[in-house]
């Protein structure tokens, strides 16, 4: 098992319009899919900062389910369109990361 932290920028002044976006729309799509989202957080130091974490059980899954997401023509025709354009896509950054045996995420 494995966990993906993903930390984006929201274009400027956009981060609430992003963040009702994940809420409503982003979220709710990637779960019916089978995506297991973790987390949602803003960031309290970067006004335009936004974090969410999503878990995996395998290598395999995270490419089943990134197929399920990101090839689907609603993703492609409405979301992905939606992301750009209240994201700095260019900035996202991804870190996986593996719990610990103490961690509470395991």
């Amino acid at each position: 098992m494995f966990y993906e932290i993903r930390r984006y920028q929201t274009r400027p002044g956009r981060r609430d319009d992003w963040v009702r976006y994940m809420e409503n729309v982003v979220i709710p799509f990637q779960v019916e899919q089978g995506m297991s989202v973790t987390a949602s957080f803003v960031d309290e130091e970067d006004p335009d900062g936004y974090v969410w974490i999503r878990r995996f059980a395998d290598e395999e899954e995270r490419i089943a389910l990134y197929a399920n997401v990101y090839e689907s023509e609603r993703w492609q025709q409405e979301i992905g369109p939606a992301v750009r354009e209240l994201l700095l896509v260019d900035q996202i950054k991804v870190t996986r990361a593996v719990p610990t045996a103490v961690s509470g995420l395991r």
